[in-house]
């Protein structure tokens, strides 16, 4: 039982540092609400530690008195309070949000060290998890910040290998398990339950994500002007959002990326790109010459296939690569280099398939709905996943270079609106294989 604490408090305390970095700004800086579509940092601040209150200290218990008035800590409901209108609430200031994280943290702190064998670890790790998502939130506000660079230039990562962009792997027809179960995976969230096995027709994926060069070209060749390209949806959202390149990208060949005015790097997985720019560029892809004819989105299914299923063994694989927990050397992951890696720079993180970069760097838009497994069940946070189903989202696989990597799983589904761009997204293509039913 020492050890798991010990795990679990290194948890909550890594997700914690970052948090304090991310937000170790001018009050100004805290207060300020960059897009109608994220949080001032400071709400997303006090937010997560009125989180934390509640499934640590009052086991999911809303009605059970807490360390903020009732009419404050409604101010956190993420549910009652839309983003739109947060910064216009009558919020902690910065220095309150952090002393109520600071008193809320110590107390979990010394429930830890009480904790037994009547305590769930799961939801510790829950509240971990929670505060790293918004961690990244939190970068995707920052990265939407005009003015000088807060957060620099960003850390080191390898170099890419040349020859990797555009290429494909095959993973041929036949079943696989999908999904995880709560003995193999204990901190796994409800959407990603239960472990269950599907048939999958063959198809091929591409080794790595499509890159800014790649995406370059269909900008170049007129791809957001013609509207043979888009779906109906999405050339009625392209025209009405105007939009004509990725998010942050000028016109001069130059994209701006946390303040940071630097060249398009050619190597780098594209990202910032909506759900229906991604679909666009596949149907020009593959009818172009630019890729294999045939080219679309892969759906979530090919996806958690391709990057976890070992052929040899006729099983999962904790990771593409194998059981290993993941490192610098395996994926871009943590938040660090605040930009994806070139691609062809993690080899040794390759699926049995052969795919790379499943992991990290970007998220990766399926053409799947965000739907329940069969068999679903809601976790104690029930409304972490249910209310969402059935909506307008897609689903998005893989990480991003701004998850932390110790709540990342390949079964790790997100999910958000196909018009979404503040994300850390890109994609990579998938084709039919001749003969597949």
């Amino acid at each position: 039982m020492s050890d798991l604490r010990e795990v679990l408090a290194r948890e909550l305390t890594g997700a914690r540092t970052r948090t304090l970095q991310l937000t170790d700004h001018d009050d100004p800086e805290l207060l300020r609400q960059h897009t109608p579509l994220l949080s001032p940092l400071v709400w997303d601040l006090a937010h997560i530690g009125q989180q934390e209150e509640l499934w640590l200290l009052r086991g999911g218990d809303s009605a059970c008195p807490g360390l903020l008035p009732s009419g404050v800590e409604a101010l956190y409901d993420a549910f009652r309070q839309p983003r739109a209108v947060r910064s216009r609430l009558p919020l902690l200031p910065p220095v309150e949000a952090r002393a109520f994280c600071a008193e809320v943290r110590g107390r979990v702190l010394d429930r830890l060290d009480r904790f037994g064998a009547d305590d769930d670890p799961f939801d510790v790790a829950m509240v971990a998890s929670h505060e790293q998502q918004h961690d990244e939130t939190m970068l995707q506000a920052l990265n939407l910040r005009p003015g000088p660079p807060l957060l620099g230039a960003g850390a080191p990562l390898p170099p890419g290998r040349p020859g990797v962009a555009g290429g494909s792997v095959l993973v041929p027809g036949g079943e696989f398990v999908l999904g995880v179960d709560a003995a193999d995976e204990p901190f796994s969230l409800d959407n990603e339950r239960p472990a269950h096995v599907v048939d999958v027709p063959a198809f091929r994926i591409g080794r790595v994500p499509v890159t800014t060069a790649e995406f370059a070209a269909f900008v170049a060749d007129g791809g957001y002007a013609t509207p043979r390209w888009w779906s109906e949806r999405g050339w009625a959202h392209r025209v009405e959002a105007g939009l004509v390149r990725p998010q942050f990208w000028g016109a001069d060949g130059t994209r701006t990326r946390f303040g940071v005015v630097e060249a398009l790097p050619p190597d780098e997985p594209v990202q910032h790109v909506t759900y229906f720019e991604a679909e666009a560029y596949a149907a020009w892809a593959g009818a172009t010459g630019a890729v294999p004819p045939g080219a679309r989105l892969p759906t979530e299914v090919e996806w958690e296939k391709a990057a976890v299923w070992d052929p040899s063994t006729g099983r999962r694989r904790r990771f593409p690569w194998g059981s290993a927990e993941p490192t610098p050397a395996l994926a871009n992951l943590g938040g660090a280099a605040l930009r994806p890696a070139p691609v062809g720079a993690y080899p040794a993180g390759a699926s049995a398939y052969g795919a790379e970069q499943l992991m990290g760097d970007v998220w990766e838009w399926t053409s799947s709905p965000f739907r329940p497994w069969p068999g679903f069940r809601p976790m104690r946070y029930a409304d972490y996943s249910a209310p969402f189903f059935g909506g307008d989202h897609r689903v998005l696989r893989g990480g991003s270079w701004a998850v932390g990597p110790s709540i990342l799983r390949p079964s790790f589904r997100n999910w958000d609106h196909p018009v979404r761009r503040q994300l850390f997204a890109g994609f990579r293509l998938a084709w039919p294989v001749e003969g597949s039913a």
